[in-house]
């Protein structure tokens, strides 16, 4: 076993009788949950949920205190589990990191084996972190579109929220799997960013604004990011038997549409919930992610690279609507 330090930095968050908190301790194996598995740490990356998490602003958490980071990237150190070998690569999304055990901002992380991904070949450390859960819940809708006989002749697949960590991965993801992407952003200056991410079209916010139960068939279906009025819109211009996953809710999580697009047109809409994703599902959207669905701008997609003390600025930021591509967290150890 490779020495862990007696402390090391993590991002912890408390609610207590002091109220909530977070920000870097120093901590100890002991002070993290149980698991077969410990990494030293690599990489983390920032999602809506974190910056939920970190802020207190959302009920994320179920148990108090824990480091916070629902996504994680490193090198095995320790393992009671024979499946991993010190010195392995691997990775764990979701699956409670952040909720109900330790997550992944700090320097170790202990990890159940149940959740534990090795590295696939094609991706690295760095990698599979611009990636994370964003990546991970855009390549898992489209994996649930493709196996509800989504196909590119049905038309142009919508992506809402377009200029944020799951819309920007799943531009470039949906492109390389074959599909002419059409993202949907109230950024228009961010139009160039978009095609260079391989979008074919980029349209306003006002695209997805009709509050007919009906339209003209503009999509041959989607993903959606942001909930309300332009999820219920984008239902209506969905093509015969087209999809439509659903994966946020940034601008609300009410959904006042009809049932005509479903039993008129054959429409599904598809719920995608990342963070409970079966192991065998998580592996086969990984060796997708690491192949053929690899997106091929993750270092443009990558804005931002921080270390944990720049979290609390970056959830603030996130939280205000500045979303733009993706933020990678670099441990101080990989430095």
């Amino acid at each position: 076993m490779t020495d862990v330090p007696a402390s090391f930095a993590a991002f912890r968050i408390h609610d207590d009788d002091a109220g909530y908190r977070s920000g870097i301790e120093a901590i100890s194996l002991d002070d993290l949950g149980p698991g077969e598995v410990v990494v030293r740490a690599a990489h983390s990356s920032i999602n809506y949920k974190d910056a939920l998490a970190g802020t207190g602003k959302g009920k994320i958490l179920r148990k108090f205190p824990l480091v916070g980071g629902i996504d994680v990237a490193g090198h095995v150190v320790a393992s009671t589990d024979p499946a991993f070998r010190e010195g392995d690569a691997v990775l764990a999304t979701g699956s409670g990191l952040s909720e109900t055990r330790d997550g992944g901002y700090s320097d170790y992380v202990r990890l159940p084996a149940q959740w534990t991904i090795p590295l696939p070949a094609g991706l690295t450390l760095r990698e599979s972190m611009i990636l994370g859960t964003a990546g991970f819940t855009a390549a898992l809708a489209l994996l649930r579109m493709v196996e509800n006989r989504q196909t590119p002749d049905l038309g142009p697949l919508a992506v809402t929220g377009a200029t944020g960590g799951v819309g920007s991965l799943a531009i470039d993801i949906y492109t390389r799997a074959g599909f002419d992407v059409h993202a949907i952003s109230g950024k228009s200056d961010a139009a160039g960013w978009l095609r260079s991410l391989g979008a074919r079209e980029v349209l306003d916010r006002g695209a997805l604004a009709t509050t007919r139960p009906m339209e003209t068939a503009r999509f041959g279906g989607g993903l959606d990011n942001v909930g309300g009025t332009m999820l219920a819109s984008l239902l209506a211009q969905t093509a015969p038997y087209g999809n439509v996953a659903t994966a946020g809710l940034a601008a609300s999580p009410a959904l006042e549409a009809t049932v005509m697009p479903f039993i008129i047109r054959g429409v599904s809409l598809l719920g995608v919930a990342s963070a409970g994703t079966a192991r065998d599902i998580r592996e086969r959207v990984w060796e997708r992610l690491a192949s053929d669905w690899k997106p091929a701008h993750l270092e443009r997609i990558c804005t931002r690279e921080v270390g944990l003390s720049d979290l609390p600025g970056v959830f603030d930021t996130m939280l205000a609507g500045g979303s733009f591509g993706r933020t990678l967290v670099t441990m101080a150890g990989a430095r």
